[in-house]
């Protein structure tokens, strides 16, 4: 028996809408990003893009564990000596929810083109409202 190998043009990519309220953080990215990764289909294949589009709502209302918002920090760096700049995840979520679940969902992809095509295909929306109505996504509770 064969192993099948699913191929680029014949995958069908569905939408689907995931509401964030009351989700714990790093739970909730990681299975958004195994669904951008495919990974929940059976016809997985680790080189071609299988995953689903994915619409999160309500990124400000999401849940951290114990006292990471106050503990937990994002860091980046300038590329110059001394530049390492840091913000606690309560900074971050006042200001830009959206941003901080984006970056834990794109840090759990793939480094590569095919996790930079995977990546495309997330929408992260501070509120309940968003702009992908008409491709009627499927509201799928994680």
């Amino acid at each position: 028996m064969k192993t099948y190998m699913a191929k680029p043009g014949e995958v069908d990519q569905n939408w689907i809408l995931v509401d964030a309220e009351g989700q714990v953080f790093g739970r909730l990215a990681s299975k958004v990003a195994s669904i951008l990764n495919g990974k929940n289909k059976p016809e997985y294949t680790p080189h071609v893009d299988v995953g689903d589009h994915v619409i999160v709502i309500n990124a400000e209302k999401v849940v951290f564990t114990g006292k990471k918002l106050e503990q937990k920090f994002y860091y980046r760096h300038s590329g110059y000596p001394g530049g390492l700049k840091k913000t606690s995840y309560k900074d971050i979520m006042d200001k830009k929810p959206e941003f901080a679940l984006y970056e834990a969902i794109r840090r759990m992809l793939p480094k590569n083109k095919l996790g930079r095509k995977m990546l495309k295909k997330l929408r992260v929306y501070k509120g309940a409202e968003h702009k992908n109505q008409a491709q009627q996504p499927k509201t799928v509770e994680l």
